[in-house]
């Protein structure tokens, strides 16, 4: 082919914009444009409400609409642009194109333009869909930006590609072949089905080279700068390589000249370049936009920060069934994003593994012996059949030798008032996931070294008096003490530091200083030999102290346990152990039968929601001790409580470990009725020497949530008893005001139930230094009751049932305290401290049979650290099954807020506030509003009617284009 003519070339810009209107027009001059318009329309359609059902789905986004673009696409781009240089080579005007004063890559944009805008021509008829879905419920737009972006973005990068194999090829049917495995093949390379079966690395590059993963990660919402270069390198790579295609058929039949070369060499150069971009840009991962509503592809800080802190690799497995309910169905491809974003947060450290045991026997075998996951069967039904299915909805989470596994009830929450109206959706995934992640981590590094994750060194200091002075069993222990630490320090690597002090040298300067700083005090070995000397034990990171209790036994396996349970307090990632302190059985009322008592209150949801994400510990403190292991005190409905398990409750407050309570002066009973019985905790004067005081009432609040309360009513000239929903004004409904909104413990509720609360009164003047937060307060309207009998009776007390005292006001019903408390003890001897043989002997050995639990010296610690915190709920019923199931009746579906208001109090008061902001992210139930059928089927012949309006606005814009331009050639051809 002879050179281009000599002459001044076209502006390039300009020209290539002149080349896509005219091609663009040349589509719309044949059926060419109309029949891709037409199939392209037809067939998102279809697939939008009959292949993906979007109705059945009843959730309201636009998912269905970008599925199955990428293999149409496929397609449909290869038939715009098979014809796009193979016509031109065929009838032989490319060799006048190639030889006009126009640059080549002028021709290839203005084409690769024209075909780009009838796809987002295209695309842009597909918006009735998304318009119907926001008319029918709150679509999140996030998503829906993101797939139009994507398909553009993937119809750019098959047009690029259609476009370079069409200019290899004269034949149009040729052309379209080699589009289509070219496009089809990078659709492929990276789906699961070719990256399961290679490794994780190997799996991971295929990922990366193919378009199909990519389009799935913009279409979920999230704009990645590697997926948006990804396409746009992509696109560029087969536009040089298109314009070098066109060079080489300028240069063919001439020899070769130094220009030639240097085209070639120009050429490959930006082929490198282009993708070293992609090389470059994997390394930088925090480059993105979560477009979403609620960030719901966003990790939070606390995800990262224990994803970064991996030291094993991590696999997460997600078992899920093609074929499932329903309402599970469209929740599987949001989990199977989010299990993603958990892949591309962790990096090497983890890997994720999607898995259909249905269709892979071995899968089923390994998830039901190894990890206990089995198929779940739903019952399912439409007006033609019933029918069971058992399918899969899992996550399985493994470290080491730990696994966690979330069954679907951990994963879905049903929301809802009878069955017409029910609603499926994800329960706060990224928390459960999270949470599953930390247990298994946290159970696996139980047993290994904790100094591994400690942030900063730790310094042991041991406050000991002389060996003169100490009891013999703690001489010995002294010795052992100093062995145990010589072995710490040498696992170490560095992080401890051991200092010893005798507080009575120098004057006993440095014991006033612990008293007055710390409120710790000498301890006696008992009444009988009140010689007092010192052994207390604390480690101090710079930020944080923590006491070192004396082991029960005093032996050196003991004191191990005991001074790795105070370094795991200490560093970040271990298991953390709850201790909870739950009521004997209820004793029989008078004249009741024997055998008849009436049970004591069960907590068997709280014991498996505290079990999920702690180390929980039942402890009666009946020998006046919290075990040395347990890191925050849960006390639920106590009842006379004895003085020595007020001493503990007291000590461990002292030693600075947190405290939540839930206790009242009443107890409800239920039977023919519900009736309220007095009851003393045993913690009165002990929570009234902090300034606190729970009243003998309880509040009735207009506000109120629903209970099944029984109500009599005449039938007849008979009295019967009914069981009705009404409005119960012992169950507050606290929202609004009613939660502190600045306190995370209530930051994010949003609502709480609090059942049979009394009022909580904080006096200033004896809780001087504490810092007071109210949590829950009722409403305005509330007022007070002493009713013991708790059934409504809205006849004869009108308006709210009950006999009512004091004025209307808000009222606190739960209280949080911090600070430096003093101890109830100060001053007092310990009443662990009691004379006896096993007491007095101070030379007999610790081993003896004879020396009891209470052969361990004791003090009193007369003041706690300034970190000490205390939670008081004002319930004795407080998240007790009893009134969990009450709430759960009057809202027909499973209540949990009182559940996670303690959860949310145990991450506070353990000062893990990045979890607590974890649990507060929530999404919104996006569902469809209720349609009847008929209705559906209006919404599906209106979509495709607009379909076809739009396809003839499209025709009618074309016609009257033409006359105008056949009008103004008229007047062209008067005018000359």
């Amino acid at each position: 082919m002879p050179e281009p003519a000599l002459g001044r070339k076209l502006a390039p810009w300009p020209t290539a914009l002149r080349v896509a209107r005219k091609e663009f027009r040349a589509f719309f001059a044949s059926p060419a444009a109309y029949l891709f318009l037409g199939a392209f329309l037809a067939a998102v359609l279809f697939a939008f409400f009959w292949i993906d059902t979007f109705f059945a789905r009843n959730i309201a986004d636009a998912r269905p609409l970008f599925r199955w673009l990428p293999l149409l696409l496929v397609f449909l781009v290869a038939a715009l642009t098979m014809r796009s240089w193979s016509d031109e080579r065929r009838m032989g005007t490319l060799e006048s194109l190639l030889t006009a004063p126009v640059a080549p890559w002028s021709l290839v944009l203005g084409k690769f333009l024209a075909v780009l805008a009838l796809v987002a021509l295209a695309l842009l008829l597909t918006l009735p869909l998304p318009l119907t879905v926001a008319l029918l419920g709150p679509l999140d737009w996030g998503p829906v930006a993101g797939g139009y972006v994507a398909t553009l973005l993937l119809a750019a990068a098959y047009a690029a590609i259609g476009l370079a194999v069409s200019a290899r090829s004269d034949n149009p049917i040729i052309a379209l072949i080699g589009t289509v495995v070219v496009c089809a093949l990078l659709h492929f390379v990276g789906s699961p089905v070719l990256t399961s079966l290679v490794g994780q690395p190997m799996g991971r590059w295929l990922e990366a080279l193919g378009t199909g993963a990519r389009f799935e990660a913009i279409t979920r919402g999230v704009l990645d700068l590697r997926d948006l270069a990804y396409f746009a390198t992509l696109a560029g790579l087969f536009l040089v390589l298109n314009v070098y295609s066109l060079e080489r058929l300028r240069w063919a039949g001439n020899p070769a000249s130094p220009r030639h070369h240097a085209r070639t060499a120009l050429a490959a150069l930006l082929a490198a370049n282009l993708a070293a971009v992609n090389l470059w840009l994997a390394a930088v991962p925090w480059l993105r936009l979560d477009l979403t509503a609620e960030r719901g592809f966003t990790l939070s800080p606390a995800t990262r920060t224990q994803l970064q802190g991996l030291r094993e690799p991590l696999v997460i497995r997600g078992y899920f069934s093609a074929r499932t309910h329903p309402y599970l169905a469209p929740l599987v491809p949001r989990l199977q994003d989010l299990l993603r974003e958990y892949a591309a947060a962790a990096g090497p450290r983890a890997r994720v593994e999607i898995v259909d045991p249905t269709r892979d026997r071995a899968a089923e075998e390994e998830a039901a012996s190894r990890y206990g996951v089995r198929p779940v069967p739903f019952q399912t039904a439409d007006r033609y059949q019933a029918a069971v299915v058992s399918s899969y909805f899992d996550v399985v989470v493994s470290y080491g030798d730990q696994v966690e596994k979330l069954g679907f009830r951990d994963l879905i929450e049903v929301k809802g008032r009878g069955e017409e109206a029910l609603t499926v959706v994800l329960k706060n995934p990224e928390y459960a996931i999270t949470r599953a992640i930390r247990k298994a981590v946290g159970a696996y590094q139980a047993g290994g070294n904790a100094f591994q994750t400690l942030a900063r060194p730790v310094t042991f200091r041991g406050y000991v008096s002389p060996d003169a002075r100490l009891p013999a069993p703690l001489r010995r222990l002294r010795a052992e003490l100093q062995a145990v630490l010589d072995e710490q320090r040498g696992k170490s690597g560095g992080k401890l530091e051991v200092r010893f002090a005798d507080p009575d040298a120098d004057g006993g300067a440095l014991a006033r200083e612990l008293r007055q700083k710390y409120g710790l005090a000498p301890q006696i070995a008992s009444l009988a030999d009140p010689q007092p000397f010192w052994f207390t034990m604390l480690l101090d990171d710079g930020a944080e102290l923590v006491q070192v209790p004396l082991p029960d036994t005093l032996d050196r396996p003991a004191l191990e346990r005991t001074l790795q349970s105070a370094l795991k307090r200490m560093a970040p990632g271990f298991l953390r152990t709850v201790g909870l302190v739950s009521p004997p059985a209820t004793p029989a009322l008078p004249g009741m039968p024997p055998g008849m008592a009436p049970p004591g209150p069960s907590y068997q949801r709280l014991e498996q929601v505290l079990g999920e994400g702690t180390r929980l510990r039942y402890a009666d403190l009946a020998d006046g001790r919290v075990p040395d292991d347990v890191d925050l005190l849960l006390v639920a409905a106590p009842r006379a409580l004895t003085d020595r398990q007020r001493f503990a409750i007291d000590q461990f407050l002292m030693r600075g470990g947190p405290v939540v309570l839930a206790t009242s002066p009443f107890d409800v009973r239920m039977g023919s009725g519900i009736d309220a019985v007095k009851q003393a905790s045993g913690l009165e004067e002990w929570l009234a020497g902090f300034g606190v005081t729970i009243d003998e009432a309880m509040v009735v609040d207009p506000r109120s949530a629903a209970l099944p309360v029984p109500v009599e009513r005449t039938l007849g000239g008979l009295p019967v008893r009914e069981i009705r929903l009404l409005k119960y004004p012992h169950f507050a409904d606290l929202r609004g005001e009613s939660l502190d909104g600045d306190s995370p413990i209530t930051r994010s509720l949003q609502q709480l139930t609090l059942n049979w609360a009394s009022p909580v009164r904080v006096d200033p003047a004896k809780a001087q230094g504490l810092a007071v937060t109210e949590l829950l307060r009722s409403s305005a309207g509330s007022r007070l009751s002493k009713d013991l009998q708790l059934v409504p009776d809205t006849r004869g007390q009108p308006p709210l049932g009950f006999k009512l005292e004091g004025e209307a006001a808000p009222r606190p019903l739960a209280v949080a305290l911090q600070g430096r408390f003093t101890s109830f003890y100060k001053g007092k001897p310990s009443p662990l401290a009691a004379a006896g043989p096993a007491a007095s002997a101070r030379g007999a050995a610790a081993s003896a049979p004879a020396a009891a639990e209470d052969s361990r010296p004791t003090s009193v610690i007369e003041q706690s650290p300034a970190t000490a915190r205390l939670v008081l709920v004002a319930s004795n019923t407080f998240a007790s099954d009893l009134a969990i199931d009450l709430a759960s009746q009057g809202l027909q579906t499973l209540y949990t807020k009182p559940l996670e208001f303690l959860q949310n109090t145990i991450d506070w008061a353990l000062e893990d506030p990045a979890l607590l902001e974890l649990r507060g992210r929530t999404q919104l139930a996006r569902t469809l509003e209720a349609l009847p059928e008929g209705a559906q089927r209006r919404w599906e012949m209106g979509n495709y009617l607009a379909a076809l309006a739009a396809l003839a606005a499209v025709w009618g814009w074309r016609r009257w284009v033409r006359r105008a331009d056949d009008r103004r050639a008229q007047l062209v051809l008067q005018a000359a």
